[in-house]
């Protein structure tokens, strides 16, 4: 039987991207702090539909905004790590990445009683030591790479990618990867920003957006028997009135067309099943 799997997931930043990147003036805080807002109407939007997702949150979210953390742990979804600050890891030595991965883990056991076991790195952007350190720090699965976008796979360790030479690709980690694409996330398509030397244009029209991800689902539907295909949404972006729509009909089409709704987690575990060999006979 056809088994087509959607992740939802929500990478529930807040003020944490701004901070990151030094820009803490009013007007860039307010804009990061609307994801609260955005949050409590995804919230309402989830719980209407009946469906679990996966909230990758940066440990200075749920530390400083405790409540609206709870809410979203309260109301069944996963919490995904998502570093403590919004650092990308290859910018970061293999120390600072291991205090972000443990300064935060500590962050979400206090809220849901466990560590995480998925991460997603803010920017997704890996350094060459962040499969290592999800291994020794009991992570199972990683959402930050873009390897195939409906099936999942081990993510390798120790690429080597000199210019004039061939690549030398290394052996699969343990970390399974729950593969993502910029595509398919609100952010580039949905946000305008003034960088030092570049503008990201942003504000598509939403039913354009819709479309691609719609065929996107579809086609994994009309190609494969088994698929997941994982969505990013920010709440400061899509929690936007008209964007709140644009989700609304992506859910209702995903539903009319037999998407069954996953954490991110738990395709993973059914993934690793499959892909192993260890999955229980329907």
């Amino acid at each position: 039987m056809a088994r087509h799997i959607v992740c939802l997931s929500y990478d529930f930043d807040v003020l944490s991207i701004p901070i990151a990147r030094g820009t803490t003036t009013p007007t860039a805080i307010s804009r990061g702090e609307f994801g609260l807002v955005g949050a409590q109407r995804i919230l309402d939007l989830l719980a209407r539909d009946g469906i679990r997702s996966t909230w990758y949150t940066p440990g200075h979210t749920i530390e400083s905004f405790p409540e609206a953390c709870e809410k979203v742990a309260l109301a069944g979804h996963e919490i995904g790590h998502h570093g403590w600050t919004h650092r990308t890891p290859a910018d970061l030595s293999r120390e600072e990445e291991e205090e972000e991965l443990v300064r935060a883990n500590a962050t979400i056991e206090r809220l849901t009683g466990r560590k995480a076991r998925g991460y997603r790195s803010p920017s997704w952007d890996l350094s060459p030591h962040t499969l290592d350190l999800l291994v020794q720090h009991g992570f199972v699965y990683d959402s930050s790479l873009m390897g195939h976008d409906y099936l999942p796979y081990y993510a390798r360790s120790g690429d080597e990618t000199p210019l004039k030479e061939p690549a030398r690709l290394g052996p699969p980690s343990p970390i399974l990867e729950m593969p993502i694409s910029w595509s398919l996330d609100d952010f580039p398509h949905f946000e305008f920003v003034r960088y030092p030397d570049t503008v990201l244009p942003g504000l598509a029209a939403g039913r354009g957006v819709l479309e691609n991800w719609i065929d996107d689902f579809d086609y994994m539907t009309e190609t494969l028997d088994w698929g997941v295909i994982t969505y990013t949404f920010h709440p400061f972006v899509s929690g936007r009135g008209h964007r709140m729509k644009t989700m609304e009909r992506l859910i209702n089409h995903l539903k009319s067309n037999g998407a069954i709704f996953m954490t991110v987690e738990d395709a993973a575990a059914e993934a690793k099943g499959r892909i192993d060999g260890t999955e229980s006979p329907a």
